[in-house]
Order: C-alpha cells, then structure tokens, then sequence
C-alpha cells in the first residue's frame, strides 16, 4: 500500500481536521476546568513539596498531562461542541486514562467495539464524525473512514507521527524497520501500517536474540516462531535483515530504546565493517521529549529519601507502567493505581496493580509515624487526578 498517496488523499479531501475547532485561549479554558488543580499548582510553586503533619508529599518534576495528551482531549471535546448532535465515534481510548474516556462516554462519544483485536466498523455510517486517538490509527483504518465519506479528526500525537515518517523513510530506502514496542499496542499497530518490512521487540532481550541471528548464531524455525506475531508478511530473517533502521513506540523506556538502537548499530559494524555500516544501519530519534522528561524526573525522585511511591494512570498506559518499572527497579515500595478510588480512606487500604501481576488489596498500606511518599503520574493523568489521591493521603494521614 501507498500509506503516502493515502494520507494525501484523507488530508485533502475537506473532511479532515487536525487542528481543532477552537483558540488556544478557549481550550486552555476547558481543560482547565475540568482537569488542573490549585492544590497541584501550589505544590508546583513549592518546589513540587508539600507538607501536612506527618505526611510528606515528593512529586516528581515532571509527571501528568503532556502536550500531545492535551491536544488530544482538547479537540475530542471540541469535536462535541463542534458537532452537537451528530454521531461521534472514537476509533479506540482518546488517551489510557480511565477519568477521561468516562468523561468522553457522559458525552456520548462511542468507541468502536473490538472482539479478538479486530475492529468492528460496521456501526459506522456514512458522514459520521470518527476521532483518531493520540496515540493514532492504522492507514488501513484510515482508508476505510475514508471511503465511508466519515468527518476524521485526527488527534494523533506529532511525536507518534514522527516515527511513522521515520518507518517511511526505512521503507523508501529497503530498510527493514526494528521497532522497539508492545507489537498489539495501538501505537505500535499503527506504526507497523505505515512500514515496509518490519520486526517488533518487546525488550533488549530480544533485541539481542535478532542480534545473535544477524551474526549467525541462531536456529531459523525458532526465530519464526518467537516472533510469529511480531513481523510483517513474508518475513525472512536471512533476507531482511541485511539492512535495518531502528524506531520505537514512544511510550517505550528511553534508556531501553537507546541500547537498543546502539545494539544494532555496533551489530552491524561488526558483520559489515565501518566502510558498509552506513548501507546496513539507519538510525533516527523518535524518542518522545514527554516521555523521556517524566522517566528522567521519575529517576531522580527515586533519589530522594522515600517510603513509598504511588504512581497513578492507566493500567494499560505504557508510560505509566515504564515509571512503575523504574520505582521496582530501585527497590522502593511503590504502588500503581488508575483512579483516586483504588484508594479507601475508611480503611487505609489500596487496590493496586504489580507488575506483571493482578489488582492485589493491601490493608494498612499507610503505616503509623513520620511518612515521605513520592508521587508521580503517566502522560494521560490530569493533575485533579493527582490531587485527588494526595487529598485522600491526607486524609489517612490525619
């Protein structure tokens, strides 16, 4: 498929929108009444500390909402506005927040309904208003609204567009595109339509199995079969990884994505030489500013003398479970939760989500004496999210 030719043709046909319906100046408004907090400003103003009895809250330098994430929620309740009484879908989750895409639901926004990862669209009807998330739509997804003559509005975010520009470029110039990601993550799904040949890994581990294959140490049957979900058609590993570029899902962990991309480059150098690496190897930053700033503040709150950590978003937020990652990592007792509900007053009790794990119930979570709890949020979390859970801490605590 020519994703070029078909994005030229959605972007030109006067039913597309990726600029919203209102001024910076009014969509601020909006979001701030129904997501920003004086008492999350006033904690900003204090050096990101606050201080009541024995309660000390450390929230990270950078956490919540990102621009993208903004953008996104903004035009989704433009959309609205904009379209009062036409029938409004969402191709999937505005953003992996629970808070917002209830909010969005109130307003009678619909998702398109899914059953085993594929997408019903037959709900959809012709000239209906479909919303693309920030985290974007397959082409293939995209085509279709379009044939339909649907009103798309487009909210994905521009460092997810970055990367499909940079997967197009692998393809432009037969590189097979290595994507660091979840492959059934709808970012990664949507990066995997615009590629050519491409090779989803979930981790450095696996990076370093295709390594090892490129240096011909590996079994061919096992490679296929490891990866049999994570490849494109007609995928052959002693052909089409004779020459690789390296993208990533954005939410991905950034130390990760850099060993990554630093994995192949030295692979390559060391099966063609420096002379040819050039003509094996094609690398591009594609690693979000966003991200990469609330995993570096999330590295230096670990730093700090904590008790515990409470990191709140989505449970199927990447990012969110990337900075959950980071407080395991440094062995710091840390909880993950998505809502200020999982959190009971009346008995000092959180339902909270491990890694890799169920929701678990732990009693008596806040212990008696002196407390510093640090506190961060994923990129979909609005900061009233955020103070939510810190009231309900004081609470506890008082």
């Amino acid at each position: 498929m020519d994703t070029q030719a078909v994005k030229h043709a959605i972007q030109h046909s006067g039913r597309y929108n990726r600029r919203g319906f209102e001024s910076p100046t009014q969509r601020a408004k909006a979001l701030g009444e129904s997501y920003q907090s004086n008492l999350i400003a006033s904690i900003r103003e204090n050096n990101f500390t606050y201080q009541e009895g024995r309660l000390k809250i450390q929230l990270a330098k950078s956490f919540g909402f990102c621009w993208g994430v903004e953008r996104a929620v903004a035009m989704a309740y433009e959309t609205r506005r904009h379209y009062p009484k036409e029938t409004i879908w969402m191709t999937n989750e505005i953003i992996h927040n629970p808070s917002v895409n209830n909010h969005l639901s109130r307003m009678n926004v619909k998702i398109i309904s899914a059953k085993n990862g594929i997408k019903d669209f037959s709900a959809v009807s012709h000239g209906d208003v479909v919303i693309l998330p920030a985290f974007g739509a397959t082409v293939q997804e995209m085509q279709l609204l379009h044939e339909k003559e649907c009103h798309i509005i487009d909210t994905t975010c521009p460092w997810v567009s970055k990367v499909w520009h940079t997967v197009e470029k692998h393809k432009k110039h037969t590189f097979t595109s290595i994507i660091h990601g979840k492959y059934k993550h709808e970012e990664t799904l949507a990066t995997r339509s615009f590629a050519g040949n491409y090779l989803v890994v979930f981790d450095l581990a696996e990076a370093e199995y295709v390594s090892n294959y490129i240096l011909g140490n590996g079994d061919r049957d096992h490679f296929l079969q490891k990866f049999s979900k994570a490849f494109s058609k007609g995928f052959d590993p002693d052909i089409h990884l004779e020459r690789v570029g390296v993208a990533n899902q954005t939410t991905m962990l950034k130390s990760e994505t850099e060993e990554i991309g630093k994995l192949f480059e030295n692979t390559m150098l060391k099966k063609y030489g420096p002379v040819h690496l050039n003509d094996h190897f094609l690398a591009f930053n594609t690693i979000c500013d966003a991200t990469e700033e609330r995993q570096d503040a999330m590295f230096s709150l670990v730093d700090e003398d904590l008790d515990m950590l409470v990191v709140i978003g989505g449970f199927n937020s990447s990012n969110t479970t990337h900075l959950q990652e980071i407080a395991v990592t440094n062995n710091i007792q840390s909880f993950h939760i998505d809502t200020p509900d999982r959190i009971s007053v009346e008995n000092n009790s959180i339902c909270h989500k491990p890694l890799e794990s169920d929701l678990i119930l732990k009693k008596d979570f806040i212990p008696d004496g002196e407390l510093t709890v640090g506190i961060t949020s994923g990129a979909s979390t609005p900061d009233k999210v955020v103070a939510d859970v810190i009231e309900k801490l004081i609470k506890i605590t008082n």
